[in-house]
C-alpha cells in the first residue's frame, strides 16, 4: 500500500515540472535536426554539438564571470561543429553518417584534451556562474499555470518559444517551403532556381547553433559546470524525438516531452525514494526511447532527398 502511495505522489506538478527541465535540451536538438533533416542532410552528430555547445557555454562563463556570453559561445560552438558537418556533407558529399559519427567522438576527446592542459582534469570543469532562474510576473498569480511556467531558466522559455516559431518559419513561409522542396526533390527545386547548397548549409548549421544551445542548458542552466560527456545521449533521444515527431517541429515538441517525462519520473522517484531500483530509472528514458522508435519507426516517413548528396548538372 505504501509503495502505490509513493507512486500516485509521484504523478504531481513537479513531475511535470522536471518534465519540462529535462525536455529543454531535447526541444532544441530536434528541432535542429528537425532542420537539417527536412533540408535532406542526415544529422546524427546532434550529441557531439550539444557536447561541444556544454563545453564552450562553460568554459566562456568560466574565463568571462558572464554566463550569457557562454551561451553564445554555445552557440558559436554548436554552429562551427554544424559547419563542419555541412562542408563534408554537402560540399565533398561525404558519407553523412560517418561525418556526424567522427564529430560525436571528436566532442568527446576535444574537451578532455583541453580541461587537461588548462586545469590538470580531464573529466570537468570548477564551477561555474549559471544562467539565473526567471520568473514571470504575469503568470505566477495564475492557479496552476503559474507553478508550471511562473519560474523556470531562461532557455526553457526560448525552447518553448522556438517550437511555434519553427513551425511558422517551416509550414508558412517562403524560407520553409524551400527546405522542404530542397529535402524532398532538390533536382525540382534547382530547376526553378532554388539555391539547394545554401538552404542546406543554414540549416545544417543552424542545427548545430539549436544543439549547441541544448547544451548550455545542460551545462549552465542544471548543473553550472562541464562534466565529460554530461549529454549522455541525449543528442540520440533528440534524434529519436525528430523521428517520432515525424519531422515536424510541433511533433518533436510532443515526443521531447515524452522522453522527459521518463527522464523527470526516474528523477523524482529516486528523490522520493520509491522502491525501485536505481539502475531501472536511470535506464527508463532509454528503454522508452527505444520502445518508441521501435514501434513507430517504421510507419515514419522520412524527407525524399535524406541523406542523398546533391550533385548539380
Amino acid at each position: 500500500m505504501e509503495t502505490i502511495n509513493s507512486i500516485i505522489k509521484l504523478f504531481s506538478v513537479g513531475l511535470l515540472l522536471a518534465t519540462l527541465r529535462m525536455a529543454t535540451p531535447l526541444i532544441f536538438g530536434a528541432i535542429g535536426g528537425t532542420f537539417s533533416e527536412r533540408s535532406g542532410v542526415i544529422n546524427i552528430g546532434l550529441e557531439g554539438m550539444m557536447l561541444m555547445g556544454a563545453f564552450g557555454a562553460a568554459f566562456t562563463s568560466l574565463l568571462t564571470g558572464n554566463p550569457w556570453l557562454g551561451v553564445l559561445a554555445a552557440m558559436i560552438t554548436g554552429g562551427l561543429m554544424g559547419s563542419v558537418h555541412a562542408v563534408m556533407c554537402i560540399k565533398f558529399k561525404a558519407n553523412q553518417i560517418v561525418i556526424a559519427t567522427g564529430i560525436n567522438i571528436m566532442a568527446i576527446g576535444i574537451p578532455s584534451l583541453i580541461l587537461q592542459g588548462y586545469w590538470g582534469n580531464a573529466g570537468r570543469t570548477p564551477l561555474v556562474k549559471g544562467l539565473p532562474t526567471t520568473s514571470i510576473s504575469f503568470l505566477k498569480d495564475v492557479p496552476f499555470l503559474g507553478v508550471l511556467l511562473g519560474t523556470h531558466n531562461p532557455l526553457t522559455y526560448a525552447a518553448l518559444l522556438l517550437v511555434p516559431i519553427a513551425h511558422i518559419v517551416l509550414f508558412k513561409t517562403r524560407f520553409g517551403l524551400r527546405v522542404r522542396a530542397v529535402g524532398e526533390h532538390p533536382r525540382a527545386a534547382d530547376t526553378v532556381g532554388i539555391n539547394v547548397f545554401k538552404i542546406r548549409y543554414i540549416c545544417v548549421i543552424l542545427s548545430g547553433v539549436l544543439a549547441g544551445l541544448g547544451g548550455a542548458y545542460l551545462s549552465l542552466g542544471q548543473l553550472s559546470m562541464f562534466i565529460k560527456s554530461m549529454t549522455a545521449g541525449r543528442g540520440f533521444i533528440s534524434l529519436a524525438a525528430m523521428i517520432f515527431g515525424k519531422w515536424t517541429p510541433l511533433g518533436a515538441f510532443g515526443a521531447a516531452l515524452l522522453f522527459g517525462l521518463a527522464d523527470g519520473i526516474q528523477m523524482t522517484a529516486q528523490a522520493q525514494g520509491i522502491p525501485i531500483p536505481n539502475d531501472f530509472l536511470l535506464m527508463l528514458p532509454y528503454i522508452i526511447t527505444m520502445v518508441a522508435l521501435s514501434g513507430f519507426i517504421g510507419r515514419a516517413t522520412p524527407p525524399g532527398a535524406i541523406g542523398k548528396p546533391y550533385e548539380k548538372h
